[in-house]
């Protein structure tokens, strides 16, 4: 008797129900109309955080084309190879669901009464939310590289050979169900079927091709940076959606902070001035008069007088900085109804990139050979992570970071979105090279258009950044200066020849110190800094006995997370004096770097630094007899000499000293209000300065040009990204030591991605050059992240490759 055959019975049809968007939760995936109705409440969030200010207000239809993008982005996951590849251990299906979504657009199209614009412009939203539609020079597979005349669409969407049977992509029945439902969802009636219907891969090739045609040459720079956005909003919506979370509403700036802070001082002049002001503001006032709190004034009305619920962004020039000015912000501002501290968002630079990237990978891999259930889950935490970046309604960032929107990009565009209705508050914007300056200045006219606002705020302002900071601009910018007597004279200024690591410059700081005064020593560059420490720590220790932070060290080359504690300590150790603890000699040194100069409240009883930009001089001075109140009256600040004009301009560098010399020999041995304004007139009133002020316009238009102007939006521009790092952020390195829990925080389900923006230590790419140099760094291309391999300590961070003979590499800063 022949043995029977056996035929494996049919799996039934999918259904809707059963149709998933992702592969987690494990247990449960996430159904694809649950997910799209989710990522449509998250579009509904944003709209009713950014409004429609400005530029967005030029396309009213804008809003309609997020939320119908938003419910159709997904549409083509009903794909079987999608749904196969969901399953553990599955292969990759290899093609893009977001193509086949096209097919949906064009199909509810004429029922839901879209115009030609309306149908292209969702059509367009749904094809980027995941990669460029061109390529550029670098970047991920652009769609038009999969799809073009030698794809066959119906092989692709249609029907495939599937483990030799043949497979239908989309079944009729889940066809049908889908349709009715996104057809609910936009409120119309189901389109009727009609004979001769285009198939579903027709339709994506046919709307695939209107959109190449349509983005494959320039447009109008405002339509193209319009687009941009409304990819941003969908993008973002995306990720919140995924994430499952909700955009905060609350603002821990309360309207009516001015009133609040009357009650507890009588507000200084350009205080009252800040918060009674509309629009632009440029403050300039001195260390220690309550810029800071000047600044959240003028947000605050700003605030309360836009639409929406805007963001309020508080800049800061180094990254090092942004820990301090964020727990200062928690201890004075308000938390929510669920809060034990206002929660104020932090963004590190290079892992936010690395999560933003990461997060667009979505679960349709180009046919990658890794499992997609392991990148699955990594990218549903990188989706998770990124999301968090745009929470808050108050963020403290540095500049950098937002001008790498300007990469745009299904990446970046989230990033651009947000600075729409925004308030920024750019605190010491003189810190910045001129580049850099005229960066910003073109993002300021960028905010405009997007109805945004800025303040600047500083202590050292020159006359010309004013004039470049007001230049070009749609809106006035108000000017206020606190008036002459702010602040009483702190400083006896005494200039010196000898350069601060000299012997006899080490004995003067040595002898304060055994006298029981408190000593800040600052220092152009790390290295520099790391000698003198090692030179002076003793000594300071042997007058402080029994004291665990007698000595410190503070400069960028510190993990973040010990760079916070490190600034923890400093700020208990060496507070503003007031009238109630300002008689006594405090003792102790601090050696640190540029780092110092922004954002730490210190006050020290004596003071040193090497000789550096004027405004440097000035910021460092600020941390000396910070509000006056030594017992002493002014005292001693003494500016060195430097052996070595680096890391900055030999000739910024002689235009400083030369005004300070003329300050001198002129019979002042103060560093007033007026005097700082002396010093910076005849610093920039020199061949430098003049030539200081060319190179920030041209940035400014070159910055505008190449970057802010978006005639060609949907192509990658991912290249960008490595240009803007260069020549903004430079690197972020781990300790090789502290790899395998670099990779946990990335990976683990138990542990949280943000987490590792702690192990980061921050640098130049001049200065990890030096250490790859030497052998003591590499690039991780598994994890994607710079290595150092050089010595490491939490108390005197990352030890120099030129430690050797304690100079500076050519280059060296301490950013």
């Amino acid at each position: 008797m022949a043995p029977r055959t056996v035929t494996p019975k049919a799996k039934p049809p999918r259904r809707l129900p059963q149709v998933r968007a992702k592969s987690r939760p494990v247990h449960d995936p996430e159904r694809l109309t649950t997910h799209s109705r989710a990522v449509y409440e998250a579009a509904r969030q944003i709209h009713q955080r950014i409004a429609s200010p400005g530029l967005l207000g030029e396309a009213p239809r804008l809003w309609e084309w997020v939320y119908a993008a938003a419910l159709l982005h997904d549409a083509g996951k009903v794909a079987e190879g999608f749904q196969q590849q969901l399953a553990p251990g599955a292969a990759a299906w290899g093609q893009r669901h977001e193509v086949l979504s096209l097919a949906y657009v064009d199909l509810l199209a004429p029922a839901a009464g879209w115009s030609a614009e309306d149908r292209l412009m969702i059509a367009t939203l749904v094809a980027t939310h995941h990669r460029a539609l061109f390529p550029g020079g670098g970047g991920k597979l652009a769609l038009s590289q999969q799809y073009n005349h030698a794809t066959d669409w119906a092989e692709a969407f249609t029907r495939r050979r599937y483990l030799g049977t043949e497979q239908i992509q989309v079944t009729g029945a889940v066809h049908r169900e889908l349709t009715a439902w996104l057809a609910g969802a936009l409120g119309i009636d189901p389109p009727a079927r009609e004979p001769g219907d285009l198939t579903l891969a027709e339709r994506a090739r046919l709307t695939f091709k209107e959109l190449l045609d349509l983005w494959s040459g320039p447009v109008e720079a405002d339509a193209g940076l319009r687009s941009v956005l409304a990819q941003g909003a969908l993008t973002l919506a995306d990720h919140a959606g995924s994430a499952h979370y909700q955009l905060h509403q609350h603002m821990p700036l309360p309207e009516d902070y001015f009133a609040r802070l009357h009650e507890e001082h009588t507000p200084y002049p350009h205080q009252q001035a800040a918060a009674a002001t509309d629009g632009h503001m440029i403050l300039i006032a001195p260390t220690g008069s309550g810029k800071t709190e000047a600044g959240l004034a003028w947000a605050a009305r700003q605030i309360a007088g836009m639409p929406g619920l805007p963001r309020l962004v508080w800049t800061l020039p180094y990254r090092a900085s942004l820990n301090a000015a964020r727990d200062r912000m928690r201890e004075t501002l308000q938390p929510g109804s669920e809060e034990s501290q206002p929660d104020i968002g932090l963004l590190h630079g290079s892992l936010a990139h690395t999560l933003l990237t990461e997060a667009l990978d979505d679960e349709c891999p180009f046919g990658e050979t890794k499992k997609p259930t392991a990148a699955m889950a990594r990218q549903a935490r990188a989706r998770a992570a990124a999301m968090r970046l745009f929470l808050q309604r108050l963020r403290v960032a540095t500049p950098h970071q937002l001008l790498r929107g300007a990469i745009a990009g299904p990446s970046h565009s989230s990033v651009l979105l947000e600075q729409a209705n925004s308030v920024f508050v750019m605190d010491e914007l003189h810190a910045y090279d001129p580049e850099t300056f005229g960066r910003l200045c073109a993002a300021m006219s960028l905010w405009e258009r997007l109805g945004s606002r800025f303040a600047v705020l500083s202590a050292t302002l020159a006359p010309c950044m004013v004039e470049l900071i007001r230049e070009h601009r749609s809106h006035p910018v108000t000017v206020h200066h606190a008036p002459p007597g702010t602040s009483p004279d702190r400083h006896r200024l005494v200039l010196d020849e000898t350069p601060l690591t000299d012997p006899r410059s080490i004995d003067q700081l040595a002898a304060w110190l055994d006298e029981g005064y408190s000593v800040l020593a600052v220092t152009n560059t790390v290295s520099r800094a790391r000698h003198l420490f090692a030179q002076l720590a003793d000594t300071a220790r042997r007058a402080c006995p029994d004291d665990p932070d007698a000595a410190l060290l503070l400069h960028s080359r510190f993990r973040n997370r010990d760079r916070a504690k490190i600034e923890r300590r400093l700020l208990a150790r060496h507070p503003e004096r007031t009238s109630r603890n300002g008689t006594e000699r405090r003792g102790g040194l601090v050696v640190a770097t540029q780092t110092v100069e922004v954002s730490l409240q210190l006050d020290f009883d004596r003071g040193a630094t090497e000789a550096a930009p004027i405004e440097a001089v000035a910021q460092r001075a600020g941390r000396v007899n910070r509000r006056g109140l030594h017992p002493e009256g002014p005292v001693p600040f003494h500016v060195h000499h430097p052996d070595s004009h680096h890391p900055y301009d030999k000739e910024a560098l002689a235009a400083s000293w030369h005004a300070l010399t003329s300050l001198v020999l002129s019979g002042i041995d103060t560093l007033s209000e007026q005097d700082i304004d002396t010093l910076l007139a005849l610093t920039y009133d020199t061949p430098w300065g003049a030539e200081w002020s060319r190179r920030a316009r041209r940035a400014r238009d070159e910055f505008t040009d190449t970057f802010l102007t978006f005639s060609e939006p949907f192509h990658d521009r991912a290249e960008f990204a490595d240009r803007l790092n260069k020549e903004f952020d430079g690197v972020e390195a781990i300790w090789e030591t502290d790899l395998p829990v670099f990779e946990s925080h990335l990976k683990s389900k138990d542990s949280d991605p943000l987490l590792a923006a702690g192990l980061f230590i921050p640098m130049p790419y001049s200065t990890f050059a030096a250490h790859h140099k030497t052998g003591n760094a590499y690039f991780d291309r598994r994890l994607k992240v710079h290595v150092v391999t050089t010595d490491y300590h939490p108390d005197t961070g990352l030890a120099d490759p030129a430690a050797a003979n304690n100079t500076a590499t050519p280059g060296e800063t301490i950013l």
